[in-house]
Order: structure tokens, then C-alpha cells, then sequence
């Protein structure tokens, strides 16, 4: 495989979760994926705690049913959790996990750092696992050629989800293609305390993919970016402080309580229950937000492409995969498992069992040309699909950069830089720091990321 996101080697990545604390507690960690009784085999799946992944779990009685020799277990995990015992289980050959879950950002350096089995050769020998039909944005991500060191569970730009009855109701209007002013503006007319009702829901939690993904985007738009052609670190330049400025002005105006609490997760629940204007985050959200069994909301919200500043588009590319660990004992029944979970099949069982809008998302071109879901989620669909098609990971903002990503950075730096810079950042918008200061020591820890690439 080759890409710019592939430039450190082994031991580099290990000494910066090392130096970061990731490894601790981790020395002994022995495989839990062994059989149990006679010749049954136990998978264990670590996964984050989105609503598709509990979709899975809830299906899992089926694929057992129908492969009675294996048994899944899951552990789900908040998306930051998710991150630090996955990366300390491969990092260290703990072979904790038969299969992971794991990011776009991960799939690349963990597949150089040979953490990774290539399931290439098991995919593109079943013909009726399709590999073309994998989506076309995603699969490039995944693997060169024939490899494919994950499949794609689900995938995802970022869209603006607005309540079109509180619109209504305010005499105001969604512009069709918004820039990040006109929903300022909009977030703090529509922001009412009494109500319960906060503008807009905006992602501030620590962590790189939670706050500070929705964030950079922001940055991207407004011109700004975390490092130069040359690697040198950005945050203390105008259009970087600018965009952050807006970013934590427009929480503290019209987002919601307790901001530095708030993911994907919280942001998903304000939302569906009705407590929230507008909400800016990822694509795969729209299934849960038209879920009528779990939303107050269904089918009175509007979508709208990513708010954008300075440049044409501004959402991000993201996918989940399922990875098998080298370290898994249970390579053939991993496969197994990962093979059903991310199948044509499993997508109308989904739609079948649990609705057609919870179906997962932009793993699969076929997806999109089913009657069932083209109905259910004709709200969504539509714009996912033509967002994922325009989104530019090499160059997403206005200015060069030398990496591919759009919300990330992708160099093995990143993991702990986003962190420890959105942790910052959520210093600030709980009043325990300065912007000036937040970033200043960013740009300092960013610099150090940044030589490293040199």
C-alpha cells in the first residue's frame, strides 16, 4: 500500500502511545477470542456505541442461528474509549479482539504497522461479497488494489439537520446551501432557554473525533489548516484562531448546556427529543434522527450540505470498519462474522427487521438503488450520496496540505495531538482558559507533530 498517510514506521507509532500513557495496564493482556465448549469458537468485537453497531449486537441471534460453531461477543465502547483500548490491544500484540471497529484515519497506519489482516484475498474470491460494490469514496481508504485491510460497516460525510416545524413556526428560512454566518445568526434567533430549546447542537467534547473533527471542518472553510506544505504548524495563524473563535462564540451564544459534554452521542439525543434547533454532525446520523420509534422529531427535519465560509464544500469523509486484529486467533470465523455484517443481506435484514431509515449508511452503492430505502430515507439519501461523491480529503480547505483527511490529520501524531488540542479548546469554552493561551500552547504541541513529518 501506498500514501501520503503512510510516512512513520512501527516503532515511531509505538513510542507516541507509549509516551501518551495508551500503554498502561495493557502488559499481560492475553486473547479472549479461544473456543469455549468443544469445537465452538467465541469472537470477541470491540465496537463504539453508535446506534448502528447496537443495531448489530441486536442481530447477532441470527448470524449465530445460522453459524450455530461461533458465538459474538460485543464491547461497546464510547467512540474515545473506543480508540485507547483498541490502539493499546494491537499496539502491544495483545489479542484482546477478534475483530475491531475501527476508523478511516486508523485503517492506513495500523495496515503499514502490520497490525492488520489484508482480507483481500478472502473478499475478492466471493463473488458474492461484491467488492465493487463497496463505496467508491470509502474503498480507496481501505486498501491498494485488491487489498482491503477492513471493510466498511457504515460511512459518513457531515450535513446541517434543522427542525423545519421551529423554522416555521419562527418565519425563518434554511438557505439550500448556508454558510457557517447565516447559521450563527439563525442558531441565535432560534435559541430559547425558556423553551428548552438551544440554536444549534455543535460537538465540543474532547477527543480528535469528537469535538475537534466538527471543528476542523470549520477551520478547512474559514482557510485555516493545522500544518503547511512543509509541516509547519498553523494554529497560530488568523484564519485558524478565527475559526475557532467563531466555533466557541456560537456554543457559548446558542449551543448546548454543558457544552464540553457533548459527542455525537448527546448531540443525537438532544436532538431527536426535541430539544435542539439545528445540528450540525455526520450524515449516518439522519437514520436515527427518522427513526420514528426513537425520534420525536421524524419527518420534520430538513437537511442541508455542510455551512461552508471561504470554500465550496466543507463536509468530511469518514467511514466504520470491521478490522481483524493479526493478533486473532479465529482468523476464518472473524471473516465469517465480518463477511455477514457487512453484506447485501445484512443491509435488507436490517431494513426488514428494524426499519428501512437504520439501514447503514454509504458502505454500499446497491444500498441506494433499494426501492425500500429510496422511500424511507428519501429525506437523506440523496444528499448523502452526492456529498460523499464532492468531498476533496487531499485537499478540503483553501490552501495545499500534505496529508489526505479532512477532519484528521493522518499521520500516527495526530491521535494524540487532537486530543490534546481539543481538550484545550474545551478548556476555553468552559471558561477555564484563554483562546489566546488555549492556542498558543497548541500551536506548540502541533509544531512537534509537524517535525516529526520533516
Amino acid at each position: 500500500m501506498t500514501s501520503r498517510s503512510f510516512r512513520r514506521p512501527l516503532l515511531t507509532t509505538l513510542a507516541l502511545i507509549t509516551s501518551t500513557g495508551l500503554l498502561a495496564a495493557c502488559a499481560g493482556a492475553g486473547g479472549s477470542g479461544g473456543g469455549g465448549d468443544g469445537d465452538k469458537t467465541t469472537l470477541t468485537l470491540a465496537t463504539v456505541n453508535n446506534p448502528q453497531m447496537k443495531d448489530m449486537e441486536s442481530l447477532k441471534d441470527q448470524f449465530e442461528e445460522e453459524n450455530p460453531d461461533i458465538t459474538v461477543n460485543f464491547i461497546q465502547m464510547e467512540e474515545n474509549d473506543l480508540r485507547d483500548a483498541v490502539t493499546k490491544d494491537v499496539a502491544t500484540q495483545g489479542g484482546q479482539y477478534d475483530i475491531a471497529t475501527v476508523g478511516a484515519y486508523e485503517v492506513p497506519i495500523w495496515a503499514e504497522n502490520g497490525w492488520l489482516t489484508d482480507l483481500g484475498p478472502k473478499a475478492n474470491d466471493d463473488a458474492d461479497y461484491d467488492v465493487d460494490d463497496l463505496f467508491p469514496s470509502i474503498r480507496p481508504i481501505l486498501g491498494e488494489g485488491d487489498e482491503l485491510y477492513a471493510v466498511p460497516f457504515y460511512g459518513e460525510s457531515s450535513l446541517l439537520m434543522y427542525r423545519k416545524d421551529v423554522f416555521d413556526a419562527a418565519g425563518l428560512t434554511m438557505p439550500d446551501e448556508p454558510t457557517w454566518d447565516e447559521v450563527a445568526a439563525l442558531a441565535r434567533q432560534l435559541d430559547d432557554p425558556a423553551k428548552n430549546q438551544t440554536g444549534i447542537c455543535l460537538r465540543a467534547k474532547p477527543g480528535w473525533g469528537e469535538g475537534m473533527a466538527s471543528m476542523t471542518t470549520v477551520v478547512n472553510t474559514f482557510g485555516g489548516q493545522w500544518f503547511d506544505e512543509d509541516w509547519n504548524a498553523q494554529l497560530d495563524q488568523p484564519a485558524f484562531t478565527d475559526a475557532i473563535k467563531f466555533y466557541t462564540d456560537l456554543i457559548k451564544d446558542a449551543g448546548e448546556k454543558d457544552p464540553v459534554s457533548y459527542g455525537f452521542t448527546e448531540c443525537l439525543n438532544l436532538f431527536t427529543q426535541g430539544n435542539a434547533a439545528m445540528w450540525y454532525d455526520a450524515t449516518s446520523a439522519a437514520g436515527s434522527v427518522e427513526d420514528p420509534e426513537n425520534s420525536t422529531v421524524a419527518g420534520k427535519v430538513g437537511y442541508v450540505r455542510a455551512p461552508v465560509q471561504d470554500t465550496d464544500e466543507s463536509g468530511w469523509l469518514w467511514s466504520w470498519n470491521l478490522a481483524v486484529p493479526k493478533t486473532s486467533k479465529n482468523q476464518d470465523a472473524a471473516w465469517t462474522f465480518v463477511k455477514w455484517a457487512t453484506s447485501k443481506e445484512y443491509i435488507k435484514t436490517v431494513g426488514e427487521d428494524l426499519g428501512w431509515s437504520r439501514v447503514p449508511p454509504a458502505s454500499r452503492l446497491s444500498t441506494y438503488e433499494l426501492p425500500e430505502y429510496e422511500k424511507a430515507a428519501s429525506a437523506f439519501a440523496p444528499i448523502t450520496k452526492e456529498i460523499m461523491a464532492e468531498v476533496d480529503p487531499e485537499q478540503p480547505g483553501t490552501q495545499p496540505q500534505p496529508w489526505v483527511g479532512i477532519q484528521y490529520v493522518g499521520i500516527p501524531e495526530w491521535q494524540d495531538l487532537g486530543n490534546q488540542v481539543s481538550q484545550k479548546i474545551a478548556d476555553v469554552i468552559a471558561g477555564r482558559s484563554s483562546l489566546e493561551d488555549a492556542l498558543a500552547e497548541s500551536q506548540q504541541l502541533a509544531q512537534k507533530a509537524g517535525d516529526a513529518q520533516k
